[in-house]
């Protein structure tokens, strides 16, 4: 859990330093530094109802006694988690080019709006990553076996890298190749959300919404047992990687490999760039 969670706090923690940077390298290159306090205040609200977002989460669904609606709640919420992330993964890949002058001109728009519409832009260009970064995370926390000391401290790692990247990139001590580091990293956070959709598929056969909850397909908790104590570690490094449960239904894997299959090949499959028509040249009237 710690890899998978370390994945996702870098690779969302990163789209949002990189808003961030953008915002305030923008109004300091406008010499306007008095918009930079509305920014600011927008950003610390995004970050605190995307924390808060996660707590009431955590609070509404743990609390919850009857066994049944707890897994459904859960499952849902996995499905509209990887949704989510799904969307967010193949839009920055097509829209990550044009980031910087879409947030340049939504500040040129706000800045002769006010301080209020400043603190609208920043908290909205925030709290979008946010929310999607806080419930892929507390899905995939309160999915983990064992103690949450791994992948809560995974995603604080992960995010705590995130901002260092996008500190140094906005001081411009780091040339990243952003097409790259999205490509590579969108393509771990697949492999993470297809075990998060697992889990999801799961949690809606423990609640007797979908059936074959009985039907093992895997047990890689009984396989790696055969090793020992490195048996132990192994079955860690599946787990991390691939996101999975001790215990896979045939619904679970069939599900998995679908998902890995179908959205590794559109993420990957090389975009070929729009064919330019060739300039028309003038006529000559016949006479």
């Amino acid at each position: 859990m710690f890899l998978g969670n370390f994945l996702i706090g870098l690779r969302e923690g990163l789209e949002a330093a990189l808003v961030v940077s953008i915002l305030i390298a923008y109004l300091v290159k406008k010499g306007n530094r008095g918009a930079l306090t509305p920014v600011w205040m927008g950003i610390g609200a995004a970050v605190a109802v995307s924390v808060g977002f996660a707590l009431l989460l955590q609070l509404v669904v743990a609390q919850e006694n009857h066994f049944r609606i707890q897994e459904l709640t859960g499952g849902l919420l996995s499905i509209i988690a990887v949704g989510l992330v799904t969307w967010m993964v193949f839009w920055m890949r097509r829209a990550a080019r044009g980031m910087k002058a879409e947030l340049e001109g939504r500040l040129d728009s706000a800045i002769g709006m006010g301080a209020g519409a400043l603190f609208v832009v920043a908290f909205l260009s925030v709290g979008r990553e946010g929310l999607e970064t806080a419930l892929f995370l507390w899905t995939n926390i309160s999915h983990s076996t064992g103690s949450p000391v791994q992948p809560v401290g995974g995603a604080v790692t992960g995010l705590a890298v995130a901002v260092v990247l996008g500190y140094l990139i906005y001081r411009g001590g780091l040339k990243l190749n952003l097409k790259a580091f999205f490509t590579w990293t969108g393509a771990g956070l697949i492999i993470v959300a297809a075990g998060v959709l697992g889990y999801g598929f799961h949690d809606l056969q423990e609640a007797d919404v979908l059936p074959g909850i009985t039907s093992l397909a895997l047990e890689p908790a009984n396989f790696f047992a055969h090793f020992g104590a490195v048996g132990d570690w192994l079955q860690t490094i599946f787990q991390g990687v691939l996101n999975v449960t001790p215990k896979i239904t045939w619904l679970q894997l069939i599900v998995w490999a679908a998902y890995v299959a179908t959205v590794m090949f559109f993420f990957l499959r090389p975009t070929t760039p729009a064919a330019v028509s060739p300039a028309k040249t003038p006529q000559t009237a016949s006479s």
